[in-house]
């Protein structure tokens, strides 16, 4: 965050990846919807993108402007303008924005900000990781995968604005790091522990039974490897949850920490605003002897 003057700040962000979907339409508006979240994650808006592309030289030109399409598609969703953007001749496509928004720079939502009691709600359902690799794989059925791009499409700038008026304390998206990646930063941050009832965990269709079934990303096995030891995972949670929590997502729901009396208020508010889920997923307590991260 850059900070203008006493009403206004900057928030930059950047972001680009290669398909994680056959459609080229759909791997735009994903790409540009993922991108955008780190303004709405931080209780801002989008101003301007630029695109960021790489491209083979052999393929289909006409191929690049549908992924172009679609992420124009989300910029003007969110309200934005774009202003152009740089292209490279690269041997994997890739795709994503650079994003410019603003924010009030004393009303600005901090990853760390929870505090003990706070309740934690979250905005998408989980499992974008095994339903991606599943697509890569030829092993999604079409209903999967089509809930899984029409979620990973979806700007979170409706949930953002819904509880920009409340007191929201933190908040983040969740994204490559996972949901234990992202909540072990919030916790981490606030200086408590986060307790987590598994079983009110929102999940994609599909998604629990890919993950029995061995479906996962190369996320999974790294975020086990770096947060595993942070985590400790309660012996009544399904394995395959247990193996989800750790697994990347992309362009994930956001995680908003809020005291406890407003929780009713902020989940209502989500609901009016179409957000893919309104979960009341944890809470916030003293640091003390705890795992940072508890799943029960």
């Amino acid at each position: 965050m850059f900070r203008i003057d006493a009403e206004r700040a900057l928030v930059q962000t950047v972001d680009f990846f290669p398909p994680i979907v056959d459609d080229p339409r759909w791997f735009g508006r994903i790409a540009a919807a993922n991108a955008l979240s780190d303004v709405y994650a931080m209780g801002g808006r989008a101003v301007t993108a630029m695109n960021l592309v790489g491209w083979p030289k052999e393929l289909d030109l006409e191929m690049l402007g549908e992924v172009l399409a679609g992420g124009l598609e989300k910029i003007r969703e969110a309200g934005a303008v774009l202003c152009g953007g740089h292209s490279v001749v690269d041997a994997e496509v890739k795709y994503g924005l650079s994003v410019t928004g603003m924010v009030h720079p004393q009303r600005f939502w901090r990853n760390g900000g929870a505090r003990i009691g706070d309740v934690l709600v979250l905005t998408k359902a989980l499992g974008a990781g095994p339903v991606s690799t599943a697509i890569k794989r030829e092993k999604a059925a079409a209903t999967t995968a089509l809930a899984a791009m029409e979620q990973m499409a979806t700007l979170n700038k409706a949930a953002c604005e819904a509880v920009l008026d409340l007191d929201v304390h933190g908040a983040t998206d969740v994204t490559g790091f996972g949901f234990v990646g992202h909540t072990c930063e919030m916790a981490e941050g606030a200086g408590l522990a986060l307790q987590v009832q598994a079983a009110a965990l929102p999940l994609l269709p599909g998604a629990r039974e890919l993950v029995r079934d061995g479906v996962t990303s190369g996320g999974c096995a790294r975020g086990k490897a770096f947060y595993g030891p942070r985590v400790r995972i309660g012996p009544d949670v399904d394995p395959a949850i247990a193996n989800l929590v750790f697994d990347a997502e992309t362009s994930g729901g956001l995680l908003l920490a809020v005291p406890e009396a407003i929780a009713d208020a902020v989940v209502r508010r989500l609901v009016e605003a179409g957000a893919p889920s309104h979960a009341i997923v944890g809470h916030f307590v003293a640091r003390g002897d705890a795992p940072l991260l508890e799943i029960i």
